[in-house]
């Protein structure tokens, strides 16, 4: 394993962005207290909105980008229902994985996703460790908030 892929899957310093969203309830997904812009929903549905956005890129043809930055956020803040919830749970996982094994596929890395940016397959992947590692840092302290950490995995609680 790299430093990017650790970093991907929550190694070191980073929490396992999979398990800080073991054990969130349906309300608590929802929830978004004074002084929140986003709830846990909103924020995991952001997440994969991205990571959907940059796997396509790098598959190609390269996607072209949104017009503005609303798009890729839900309007409500509560999940429409409990399966909704659950299955953009496992696409997250999957597409953390799907992640991970482009980072493990060095002939791949220099390999150009945003011409105009100037951005390879590695520049991508950096970009997506620090977006989720910032959003997951939100999802951490809604969680806290709510009483709802560490997740039964384990978490940086010290």
């Amino acid at each position: 394993m790299t430093a990017l892929t650790d970093l991907l899957r929550g190694k070191g310093a980073h929490a396992d962005p999979v398990a800080c969203f073991d054990g969130v309830t349906l309300e608590q997904a929802g929830r978004r207290p004074l002084g929140a812009e986003q709830s846990i929903w909103q924020l995991l549905w952001h997440l994969n909105y991205w990571m959907d956005y940059e796997l396509r890129s790098i598959r190609g043809p390269e996607m072209a980008h949104p017009e503005h930055a609303a798009l890729g956020w839900p309007a409500d803040a509560l999940p429409p229902s409990q399966s909704d919830w659950g299955r953009e749970r496992k696409r997250f996982g999957e597409q953390l994985t799907q992640l991970a094994e482009l980072a493990s596929e060095p002939a791949l890395l220099g390999r150009m996703v945003h011409s105009k940016a100037g951005e390879t397959v590695e520049v991508v992947l950096w970009q997506m460790v620090a977006h989720n590692s910032y959003h997951i840092g939100q999802v951490v302290q809604l969680r806290r908030a709510f009483g709802a950490w560490p997740p039964s995995a384990g978490g940086d609680t010290w």
